[in-house]
């Protein structure tokens, strides 16, 4: 009598766990609410009025001058190419708004490459609930014979200070 009570609560017991691993999957597999695609400029472009349904995450370059803050909030337009590339002007641009509770990255700036993450209002603005950014120039190699900030130094000109550094402080 007593292992046909132990089969049954075994069976129970792994019935709920099965049932429960099924439902996690099904609920993860088609929750829209949490998906969001990676899309550049041109590519939301394309997807119509697709765009304003999902959760999108746009990857850009914040254009110079572009840049308005208030607070935590920030709009910004986002551009296709970098200003200082040879495409620059002849690719797409989005404006951003950036409504976060929190303040920006530190690496947000003019030419700073940016993904924003959230969805493209019926006015065409992109408004964002996430907002990173990179700048790509700053964790660039040295080219030889480059100083600091730019500048640089041909290697006749090499003195042992120079060599060792001075603080900039």
């Amino acid at each position: 009598m007593k292992s046909n009570a132990n089969i049954i609560r075994i069976t129970i017991a792994a019935v709920l766990v099965v049932g429960t691993i099924v439902w996690l999957a099904y609920t993860g597999a088609t929750d829209k609410a949490n998906t969001s695609y990676f899309v550049t400029i041109p590519e939301l472009v394309k997807m119509g009025d697709n765009a304003y349904k999902s959760n999108l995450r746009v990857d850009g370059f914040v254009r110079p001058g572009s840049i308005v803050r208030s607070g935590t909030h920030i709009t910004f337009v986002m551009d296709e190419f970098e200003s200082h590339s040879e495409k620059a002007g002849t690719g797409k641009s989005l404006t951003v708004k950036y409504d976060g509770s929190e303040p920006p990255p530190d690496t947000f700036k003019d030419n700073a490459q940016a993904v924003a993450e959230g969805r493209l209002g019926n006015d065409g603005v992109f408004q964002a609930k996430q907002l990173q950014a990179k700048c790509a120039s700053k964790y660039a190699p040295a080219t030889p014979g480059a100083q600091p900030g730019g500048a640089t130094q041909k290697s006749s000109q090499l003195t042992p200070a120079s060599v060792q550094g001075k603080s900039s402080s």
